[in-house]
């Protein structure tokens, strides 16, 4: 059977009731995935751009102060605006010259790693939105295509029975018909699984920088803290 000789609209058209809602149900999980993978690609790709800026300007100008107003236009990246609450954080904690805080304390450092961490919990959770519904559509779809397959196949063989043939003209094309719901099943699967993997590495990597960046910074604060602390 040739490729053009497979009216897909047709079979659709003329198959049972019960296998029209399983396709309609998998057009939904269709586009609703696409539209995820979608947001979530530009999403990410945005987010690692302006990390890589923001993290590029920060060590090379070693300036809380520099780096947090350049923080603030770079919207879509975590590191910086797990930067901005770190850096709020401790500004909070008394007068600074710079980034060497006086009046600091190790009560103080632990505030900042609180709000670090929590800052990090808060950029993972975000940047996971939505993307479970990937793998949900990955391991549930098939299954849901399978069932309108079966239905359809219990419809073919009650056929079979009430007409009293089994020849192959009577056979194949309600069997076809259910087929397309295993075939439409899959074809909604595989994209959601490999992009939720995808995302899944992204995210990460981006989850391993924020931790890095987190300690690095919590490093620098601790070092120029543990100085003026020997100065005085």
């Amino acid at each position: 059977m040739s490729v053009e000789s497979i009216d897909i609209i047709s079979m659709v058209a003329n198959a049972g009731l019960m296998v029209q809602l399983v396709l309609a149900l998998l057009f939904i999980f269709s586009v609703t995935s696409w539209a995820i993978i979608v947001i979530k690609y530009r999403y990410l790709r945005r987010a690692y751009k302006e990390s890589v800026i923001f993290i590029d300007y920060f060590w090379k100008t070693r300036d809380f102060s520099a780096a947090f107003a350049r923080s603030k236009r770079l919207d879509f990246s975590p590191l910086a605006r797990v930067f901005r609450i770190g850096y709020a954080e401790l500004k909070n904690l008394g007068p600074s010259s710079g980034h060497s805080e006086a009046g600091f304390s190790g009560a103080g450092l632990d505030n900042v790693k609180r709000a670090l961490r929590r800052a990090i919990n808060t950029e993972v959770t975000i940047m996971t939105q939505m993307v479970p519904f990937l793998a949900t559509t990955g391991n549930t779809t098939p299954f849901i295509g399978l069932f309108g397959t079966v239905w359809g196949i219990m419809n073919s063989f009650h056929g079979i029975g009430q007409r009293g043939s089994a020849s192959l003209a009577v056979v194949a094309p309600g069997i076809s018909e259910a087929l397309i719901a295993t075939a439409a099943g899959l074809a909604v699967a595989i994209p959601a699984v490999i992009a939720f993997n995808y995302f899944m590495h992204r995210i990460r990597i981006l989850e391993t920088e924020l931790q890095s960046f987190s300690s690095d910074f919590l490093n620098i604060v601790e070092r120029d803290w543990k100085r003026t602390k020997g100065d005085s």
